[in-house]
Parts: structure tokens; C-alpha cells; sequence
């Protein structure tokens, strides 16, 4: 065998030791090279589908905020109307006139001359326009006195040193009773819920 034999053997099996190392790189290279797309697909489809949740959350949110806000100013609008109506019947009641303020007056004295004993010097104060009528009704209970006014729609406010009572039976103080112990049924009333 010859060197040039010997030299040209070499050279083929470099040549081919050296395709071999070609074709394992490439190879190789593809491998890592559709990995890295896999991952890079992967790091993608990760990355759309945390956006699409942080889009879904703040579309939430947002949306939970709109439905609050529209909730406080159903609310606000309803506490409004509740005051006007409140106000509407409380003007009503300062306007009563004649007969039926003169009956509620008597009623709502009747009503608080049961808390004081028989012989207290009783004390009644009612709105300043209700004096006369006030002075006439006090002027048939025994023991009792027109004292003064007292600001308020109409009604009566009783007291007595004697007995240290103080009974509110104003047109105030009833229409606020009745308000809180109805305010469901006229909320239900007025909004048809």
C-alpha cells in the first residue's frame, strides 16, 4: 500500500467521520432549533392566554364597578324620593287646618294624659300657630296649662314637675314612628319592586 493510499484512506474516512459530524450537527441543530419554537410557541400561547384572563379580570372588574355605581345612584335617587315624599307629608301635616287638626290635637293630648297621675300640674306646649286652639282644648282637663310653643308641625309635647314625665306626642314624633316602622312598605310602594 502506498502513502498516497494510506494519505487518500485518511482523507475519506476525515471526509466521512467529518459528514457524519455534519449530519449529527445539523440534525442536532433542528432538534434545538424546533425546540426552541415549541418552547417559543408554547411562551406565546402562555402569554395570550395570561393577557385574555387580565382582559377578562379588568372587564370584570370594570363591570362590577359600572353595576355598583348604577346600584348607589338607584339608591341615592330612592333615598331622594323617600325624602320628598317625607317632606310632601310633612308639609301636609303643618297645613291641616279646621276640624282635623283640632281632632289629632285632642287625640294625641288624650293619648299622653295617661302617663300622669290625677291632681299633676301639667304642662303643654304645641306649635305657636295651635296656640288659641291649644288654650281652649288644655281649658277642659283640670290641672292643665298652655306653657308655651314649641317648634314642631302641629300636636303636642305634656309634661309634669310632679311626676318628671315628658311625653312627645307631636305630629313630628308620630310621623317619624310610622315613617321607620313603614319605610319597607313605602319603598315597596313607590318602586314596585
Amino acid at each position: 500500500m502506498s502513502l498516497d493510499t494510506v494519505v487518500k484512506d485518511i482523507r475519506e474516512e476525515a471526509n466521512a467521520r467529518a459528514e457524519d459530524i455534519r449530519a449529527e450537527g445539523e440534525t442536532r441543530a433542528e432538534e434545538i432549533e424546533s425546540a426552541a419554537e415549541s418552547d417559543a410557541e408554547e411562551i406565546l400561547a402562555d402569554a395570550e392566554a395570561e393577557v385574555e384572563r387580565e382582559i377578562d379580570q379588568l372587564r370584570e372588574q370594570r363591570l362590577s364597578s359600572a353595576k355598583l355605581e348604577a346600584k348607589q345612584k338607584r339608591l341615592e335617587a330612592r333615598r331622594d324620593v323617600l325624602g320628598e315624599v317625607n317632606e310632601a307629608v310633612e308639609d301636609e301635616l303643618a297645613a291641616l287646618e279646621g276640624d282635623t287638626r283640632e281632632e289629632l290635637t285632642r287625640d294625641l293630648l288624650e293619648a299622653a294624659r295617661d302617663e300622669f297621675d290625677a291632681g299633676d300640674d301639667v304642662s303643654v306646649y304645641g306649635r305657636s300657630d295651635d296656640q288659641a286652639l291649644l288654650e281652649s282644648i288644655v281649658d277642659e282637663y283640670d290641672g292643665y296649662e298652655y306653657a308655651g310653643s314649641v317648634d314642631c308641625l302641629g300636636g303636642v309635647v305634656v309634661e309634669s314637675e310632679q311626676s318628671r314625665v315628658r311625653v312627645n306626642n307631636t305630629f313630628d314624633s308620630v310621623l317619624e314612628d310610622v315613617w321607620e316602622d313603614n319605610l319597607q312598605e313605602i319603598s315597596n310602594r313607590l318602586f314596585e319592586q
